[in-house]
């Protein structure tokens, strides 16, 4: 196995790629009775229109596929459920959909692990969809979907990013609409996981106390052999620079205005992301993080009720910077931050703040491995970005004051930025 690691936190991760394809990571944690399985696929809710290697067949898919999938995989014959057997198990067990991926998993503190591997890796190679059992997951997922649309943080997100994005799919529900869901039947679930739930675009994270070498045996034991197949073509609607409108607003049961301030990001270069990544956070914080100067002016003013949420997100497909939270006066921040983004573009970053909210972040990112969970989560959605995530701790230090001001020049652009407002009714 060929193993990675990381000198300043003395932590190992051990990657190796089968014949079949399969990529896994195993990252062992010693003094911890905790361990954490999260088995991925590279196949998100924005991956609705793609070649399948095996025919060539060009597919469309509707919209919240993937999530679609995601639940039903759990089913299996005789009426039988994955969930439920992990769980009786005492097993931490879940599974999510994200724009970019998705994964089934469960954390353990038991000797329960090997048994719980045992229903994980067959439920998630053995899929059973009929037209019954279809139909009835279009009801519970319409009502997951209609719960969704009368969340107001939810409606927020979506609409930041339709004013974002003209035609990628991230601007989409992950779950779908009613009527995109619809149109889902056996034979597109079919297609679906014979192209992306192949070996070869799946990745096997587990982190705890474990001998890697003994657990790759394990996993091996418990694959099923398949076939190999060619890559898998992805087909993505082409997207403008520009953003596509520079506000939205609606009016929900919120007892306060809430907003979210999106700023468009070109599409992220593999060789650069981590450190961007890194600048743009330190950035963040600089800007109107809790220490800031913006942040205390606002606060002291009433206008910003409480800490605001940063956040840059980004995949292979999209990128953009999240500034959100819940104000009496939205307009009046947008303005300010505005006007201070202006002023550190013409003043520079302050050294002595930027340092100090460098060595805060970088223990940020250091505490994160303290928890098998944060670990294994990290790496499985880092490597389907292509990154390997100690990249963060091992670059966090070339981040320097002068890089940050370029990014700050280069990402912070008023012309890409867009504004969210959702007030009361």
């Amino acid at each position: 196995m060929k193993i990675i690691e990381s000198t300043k936190i003395k932590e190992k991760a051990y990657f190796e790629k089968l014949e079949n394809g399969l990529n896994i990571i195993i990252i062992p944690k010693a003094n911890t009775n905790k361990k954490y399985v999260i088995w991925g696929t590279n196949f998100g809710s924005i991956d609705n229109r793609f070649i399948m290697p095996q025919t060539g067949e060009e597919v469309f898919i509707p919209d919240g596929v993937a999530h679609f999938l995601e639940h039903k995989m759990f089913e299996q014959k005789n009426g039988r459920n994955s969930l439920d057997v992990l769980m009786a198990l005492g097993l931490d067990a879940n599974a999510y959909t994200t724009n970019d991926h998705t994964a089934y998993l469960f954390e353990c503190s038991s000797d329960k692990f090997y048994e719980g591997l045992d229903e994980l890796m067959d439920y998630v190679q053995n899929p059973y969809f009929t037209d019954e059992n279809v139909e009835k997951e279009k009801g519970i997922i319409g009502q997951e979907i209609m719960m969704y649309d009368d969340d107001p943080g939810f409606k927020l997100y979506l609409n930041t990013m339709d004013c974002l994005y003209h035609k990628n799919a991230v601007k989409l529900d992950i779950a779908g609409t009613i009527e995109s869901i619809s149109k889902i039947d056996p034979d597109v679930l079919y297609k679906c996981y014979n192209t992306f739930y192949h070996p070869s675009n799946m990745t096997l994270v587990v982190c705890g106390n474990f001998k890697p070498e003994d657990l790759l045996e394990e996993i091996k034991k418990r694959l099923i052999p398949k076939e190999n197949q060619g890559e898998i073509k992805r087909i993505y609607d082409e997207e403008e620079e520009s953003i596509n409108k520079d506000r939205k607003e609606a009016n929900m049961e919120v007892s306060t205005p809430i907003f979210m301030i999106g700023i468009k990001d070109k599409l992220p270069e593999s060789g650069e992301i981590v450190k961007k990544h890194i600048a743009i956070e330190i950035i963040l914080n600089m800007l109107i993080g809790k220490s800031s100067d913006l942040y205390k002016k606002l606060y002291d003013k009433g206008d910003l009720l409480a800490e605001p949420d940063l956040e840059y997100e980004f995949s292979k497909q999209y990128a953009h910077v999240l500034v959100g939270g819940q104000s009496k006066n939205p307009e009046g921040i947008y303005r300010e931050f505005k006007e201070e983004l202006s002023r550190l573009k013409e003043n520079g970053l302050n050294e002595e703040h930027f340092e100090r909210i460098k060595r805060k972040l970088y223990g940020d990112f250091v505490t994160e491995y303290n928890s098998v969970a944060n670990i294994a989560r990290m790496f499985l959605a880092d490597f389907f970005k292509g990154i390997n995530s100690f990249d963060y701790i091992e670059k966090f230090n070339t981040i320097t004051k002068e890089y940050a001001e370029q990014i700050l020049k280069e990402v912070f652009n008023e012309e890409k930025m867009g504004i969210s407002i959702i007030n009361p009714k």
